[in-house]
């Protein structure tokens, strides 16, 4: 953990998005250095599924030695951006710090993704990104050392970041540009900086995208709140960069990164984005994942029968050995399989009807995620030697549907790996 040294002290931060998850972090770990907060997020009255609103977010940083604003802001809406920003002038004279933390995410394809959707995630990561930003900056420029700091990712231009969740992308890499443009506009007067984590952080967002039992593969907020205070107490000269939390924290000394984790020693899983060398039980993916899933799909088409008695047969035996009432109960999906190569075809488990089953064919209800790869890596990941998550980011697995409970399978796995 990297110590506070004060230097935040008196200082105002704008943070969008800080009722809860990685900006409330960011706001305690500024707050212990006796720094003022404007919490600018849209929960005022819990929210079934998320824990807390702007008001315990304030009460949170004030116990941790800081002083809170609490703002109603949608970043959607220009007006309460105005507001907030007025208020927070008023209130402590000045704005020193902008943390853009508000975020929308939809896993899903072009067609899969319904308007209302890409709207929301385009208003809320770059229009309100850029909009706060523009509010903010008469006010930054006036500081001593002023910051923005974006949450958002290095632009990777490798296509299969964008081919599974093309407006998720947009989104983020948008919010990028702003890092990107206003740097550059800027220089001399206010620092302009990205930072992303390296591994999946746990947070309320995760444990709802993810299910129960993600948290083990994530780290703590607590890394992305030591990193955004190492860049914040930085000189404003420190601009244009794009940062990666573990990156900067060794460069800082920190060695110990076991502190950070859910469940040490337990694999983490990388975040998006990243060309990273992960350590993995499977081979490596190939550097640009893409190249390898087309050549399978194009294979797929030569070998459509499925071979009784081949490895992918085996495995969807033992599965179907394994169902038990339980796991339909818990689970209440339909898997597809689209597999390409050798017993290639359509394959499917249900764990929705009845007693559940699985096998060769098309399922007997339809399915709710339908995931397309190649009969090796199929096996790969059943025995465990293939985690979904990295099949999916490095491009060999592709998803269609209830991106929920394709992350299900990932915990489902683990329990069908013991007999496999």
């Amino acid at each position: 953990m990297l110590p506070n040294t004060g230097k935040l002290a008196g200082c105002t931060l704008f943070i969008t998005g800080a009722s809860r998850g990685i900006g409330k972090a960011i706001a305690l770990k500024a707050a212990k250095d006796g720094a003022n907060i404007v919490v600018a997020a849209k929960t005022a009255e819990p929210h079934p599924k998320l824990p807390g609103t702007i008001y315990t977010a304030a009460a949170e940083i004030e116990a941790a030695g800081g002083k809170a604003l609490p703002c109603i802001v949608n970043v959607r809406e220009e007006q309460q951006i105005i507001n907030a920003v007025e208020k927070a002038v008023k209130t402590f004279g000045g704005i020193d710090i902008l943390v853009n933390n508000a975020s929308a995410i939809s896993l899903t394809g072009t067609l899969e993704t319904e308007t209302k959707k890409v709207n929301l995630m385009m208003d809320v990561n770059v229009r309100g990104t850029y909009l706060t930003s523009k509010t903010c900056l008469p006010y930054l420029r006036k500081s001593k050392n002023p910051h923005i700091l974006n949450l958002s990712p290095p632009m990777n231009m490798n296509p299969m970041w964008f081919k599974n969740h093309c407006a998720y992308t947009i989104s983020k890499y948008g919010m990028s540009m702003c890092v990107l443009g206003m740097a550059e506009e800027f220089r001399g007067e206010v620092a302009v900086n990205a930072l992303w984590p390296k591994t999946a952080i746990h947070t309320a967002a995760m444990d709802m995208l993810g299910g129960s039992g993600i948290e083990k593969q994530c780290r703590k907020t607590d890394i992305l709140a030591d990193a955004a205070y190492c860049i914040l107490t930085k000189p404003k000269s420190f601009t244009g960069n794009f940062i990666i939390d573990e990156v900067l924290l060794r460069e800082e000394g920190v060695k110990d990164f076991d502190v950070y984790a859910i469940a040490p020693g337990h694999p983490l899983m990388p975040d998006f984005f990243l060309d990273a060398e992960i350590d993995m039980t499977a081979t490596k993916p190939e550097s640009h994942g893409a190249s390898q899933a087309f050549k399978e799909e194009k294979k797929s088409s030569e070998s459509s029968t499925a071979s009784a008695s081949g490895p992918v047969a085996e495995t969807f035996r033992v599965i179907q050995g394994a169902i038990s009432k339980e796991f339909v109960k818990s689970t209440q999906g339909v898997f597809q399989f689209e597999l390409s190569g050798e017993e290639g075809g359509t394959w499917y488990i249900d764990l929705k009807t009845n007693d559940g089953s699985a096998g060769f064919g098309k399922p007997p209800v339809t399915a709710d995620v339908v995931m397309s790869m190649s009969s090796g890596d199929f096996v790969k990941m059943f025995t465990g030697k293939l985690k979904p998550t990295m099949a999916f980011m490095s491009g060999k697995l592709k998803i269609k549907g209830n991106m929920a409970l394709a992350i299900k399978l990932e915990k489902m796995l683990t329990q069908f790996n013991s007999k496999l």
